[in-house]
């Protein structure tokens, strides 16, 4: 099962990759990391996703992070009410006759088209990961040439 964890750290070199080497000295994948700083420079905010088969291993990874001098806070999202987004940028295939069809299909997602040059379209979606996966399969009539996912944050 995959869980999302929110970990508020302090914002200092080496942080991240003590983190991700606590992840990998203990063969938990991280499915998805998205880090940027919070409103307080010198704090970051980390949403990372982890499988985890059973709740000891969710708790497991808690505890090891908590053990970090680093980390402030952590919020596990599993069992709480949040609202949790990503964002992708999709280039796709897309003739002067597609646009109309293209835009068609985008009205059904929160999505745009922010770019649109000889032949290519890029555009832009927020969603949650369900909708995302959705919108990639329609788009995929029109043929991906590249995908730029962000990875999941979240919000309680």
């Amino acid at each position: 099962m995959r869980h999302t964890i929110s970990v508020l750290v302090e914002n200092k070199f080496g942080v991240l990759a003590r983190i991700a080497g606590l992840f990998s000295a203990r063969g938990y994948n991280i499915a998805s990391l998205a880090v940027s700083e919070t409103q307080d420079p010198t704090i970051s905010c980390m949403t990372i996703v982890v499988e985890a088969e059973d709740e000891k291993i969710l708790e497991q990874i808690k505890k090891q992070l908590n053990k970090l001098i680093d980390v402030i806070r952590i919020i596990d999202f599993t069992k709480k009410e949040h609202a949790e987004r990503e964002l992708i940028l999709v280039k796709v295939k897309c003739s002067g006759k597609d646009k109309a069809n293209l835009e068609s299909l985008l009205k059904k997602y929160v999505a745009k088209v922010i770019q649109h040059k000889e032949g290519i379209c890029i555009i832009e979606a927020v969603d949650r990961q369900e909708q995302i996966r959705q919108l990639l399969e329609a788009l995929s009539q029109f043929g991906i040439e590249e995908l730029i996912r962000t990875g999941k944050i979240a919000m309680a």
